[in-house]
């Protein structure tokens, strides 16, 4: 008898922009960047979305073996922990979350050891690993550029490949967060660009342009050929110097801070106050007049 197919089932979380993919084969299944409700004019968090994922799984009769996270999103607020708890399946992330973790611990004073930064996740992976989940495979590939931490899921001509690439139309990921870096994301893309034509990459994200349904895949070939940003041709100074004239227009992401509060944790919101509220701070920036202390 043959071995049952693969089957990819992605879910688009309209706030931000993000797919959420639940891979599987008969019974055991992985999903891959799953997304918390989060409103920051209220400060409200929610499930609703996370519901639809939960609901397929059950409905499938699925086994969630794995919870896997490309990078530490800066743009929305990470549901591992919430499923995790309704699965049971462990929780991992690429190596390089460590680097990342301390920047951000930094940024938001968080103490040294703290154990909700150390336990945040079960398991980081590094180029190579392989990932089992029941019957399925994964093979890790570092991918970073975007965030230091970025990782790709490899499994038999699919690739989840987090921020690297966007839809052709839309380019590849920005390189201005810290741990970021144009030359290295080139690298990551011509990494990916070198797997055969057929290869699927599944994006993390897709922000669609007027008149254009969005999209949660793309082929290598395809990338290759329409990227706006870097196509098959592109050498790597034209790359690094359209990505850093591009990153310079930028605006921070809405929900920077709010998300790597919580995503460094592995999806725990940070610990309640003495008052029994929790609260996702924003670090002033800029020069701060002494008037103001």
């Amino acid at each position: 008898m043959p071995a049952p197919t693969l089957h990819i089932e992605p879910f688009f979380h309209a706030g931000t922009g993000t797919w959420t993919y639940v891979v599987h084969r008969g019974t055991d299944a992985a999903v891959i960047d799953p997304v918390l409700d989060y409103d920051p004019k209220s400060g409200r968090v929610g499930t609703e979305s996370l519901q639809a994922v939960q609901d397929y799984i059950a409905g499938t009769g699925l086994t969630v073996h794995r919870i896997l996270e490309t990078h530490a999103h800066a743009d929305h607020l990470t549901s591992a922990r919430v499923l995790r708890a309704a699965t049971g399946a462990v929780v991992g992330i690429g190596a390089g979350i460590g680097k990342v973790q301390a920047h951000f611990a930094d940024v938001f004073d968080i103490p040294p050891g703290d154990p909700m930064l150390a336990d945040a996740f079960d398991a980081t992976f590094r180029d190579g690993d392989i990932i089992d989940a029941g019957t399925l495979r994964f093979e890790a590939m570092a991918t970073p550029g975007h965030t230091s931490d970025s990782l790709s899921y490899a499994i038999e001509g699919h690739v989840f490949i987090g921020d690297t690439l966007f839809a052709p139309d839309v380019g590849a990921a920005r390189c201005d967060f810290p741990g970021g870096d144009a030359d290295t994301l080139y690298a990551s893309i011509q990494r990916l660009y070198a797997l055969a034509d057929e290869t699927v990459l599944w994006l993390c994200h897709d922000y669609p342009p007027a008149g254009r349904e969005r999209r949660c895949s793309v082929t290598v070939s395809e990338s290759k050929r329409d990227n706006v940003m870097l196509s098959g041709d592109t050498t790597r100074e034209e790359f690094v110097q359209r990505r850093h004239a591009r990153d310079a227009q930028l605006p921070a992401p809405v929900l920077l801070y709010p998300s790597l509060q919580v995503n460094i944790r592995g999806g725990r919101l940070p610990p309640s106050r003495p008052n029994g509220r929790r609260y996702l701070c924003t670090p002033v920036q800029g020069d701060i007049p002494a008037s103001l202390d």
